[in-house]
């Protein structure tokens, strides 16, 4: 099996060789780029499964990159960052980012969540008979989900979605009428508990919501339940 490539875009040098060295360490391939234009170059020729993202750069920053990127693939992106305000987090998400981690950051911490996000890009491709492909294909109104080769339709047009919108909308499908909260979905999603509140949820259905089209539809999909969270009906 290929090894698993990590590329890291950042333009403080030290910074990128510390990851460097503990993500090498945990046994991943490690690409660097110290711009933006470098780590497109590289996404190019490479196979790369999950991107670590500076966003303060010189030339290109980190969020035009990611939505360069959004515009043909849907490997996890991490973005770095010095800033922690909830509106640096929401601008970084919602350019198509599935994680943010402030710097400075505890490389302990980071790996951690390298090794989430690839957990769940990597594990869409369960094995088995008919009653697992049921299992791992969801159809409600108009949507059609499926596990195995990380499609979604919607009303007969196929979407792409990153892994971090493909599980919220998977967990939503997959539990029709269930109400949950932000905090239930970032638990069930992310794996990590919540302990302080924040927008990443939110930033997510929105971006889910746009690319479903959901302003131009009279039923909506994704169902708001004011003051509680978010459901999919059948």
């Amino acid at each position: 099996m290929a090894q698993t490539t990590i590329l890291v875009v950042d333009d403080e040098k030290e910074i990128a060789e510390l990851v460097e060295i503990y993500l090498v360490s945990d046994g991943y391939r490690v690409l660097k780029a110290k711009n933006a234009q470098e780590g497109l170059d590289i996404l190019e020729r490479e196979e790369v499964h999950l991107v670590l993202l500076d966003i303060m750069m010189p030339g290109m920053n980190g969020l035009e990159m990611c939505e360069q990127i959004r515009k043909s693939r849907n490997i996890p992106i991490i973005m770095l960052s010095a800033k922690s305000t909830d509106l640096d987090k929401i601008r970084g998400l919602g350019t198509g980012a599935d994680d943010y981690v402030t710097k400075p950051f505890n490389p302990l911490e980071l790996t951690a969540r390298v090794k989430s996000q690839l957990r769940r890009y990597m594990q869409l491709n369960p094995n088995g008979g008919a009653e697992e492909k049921q299992k791992n294909e969801i159809s409600v109104r108009g949507l059609v989900i499926n596990r195995d080769n990380h499609r979604v339709m919607v009303d007969g047009e196929e979407i792409r979605l990153t892994p971090i919108e493909f599980d919220i909308l998977f967990l939503l499908a997959s539990n029709p009428g269930k109400v949950f909260s932000t905090d239930e979905i970032f638990e069930k999603v992310w794996n990590e508990k919540v302990y302080e509140a924040n927008n990443t949820v939110m930033v997510h259905i929105r971006r889910l919501r746009g690319k479903m089209k959901e302003d131009s539809r009279t039923d909506k999909i994704i169902t708001t339940v004011w003051g509680v969270g978010y459901k999919i009906e059948k």
